[in-house]
């Protein structure tokens, strides 16, 4: 399994990490995705992204979820 964060901008289209600078790492639990996001918020907020959508491989978990609120 595979848990990923999907990175969206104020319209709700897609941005990629690597086009603002972030690396997202891969993380094989929730629990593990969630820590990265608790840690890492402000900064995707500052480059730029404003929610993020959580998933298990292709499967939508949760989101999308503004960063302001985290």
């Amino acid at each position: 399994m595979s848990w990923h964060w999907r990175l969206e901008d104020p319209a709700g289209a897609t941005v990629e990490p690597s086009s603002i600078g972030v690396e997202i790492p891969p993380s094989d639990n929730q629990g593990d995705a969630e820590s990265w996001l608790g840690e890492n918020w402000r900064e995707l907020l500052d480059r730029g992204v404003a929610t993020v959508t959580l998933f298990e491989d292709e499967r939508k978990v949760y989101g999308p979820m503004g960063l302001t609120s985290a």
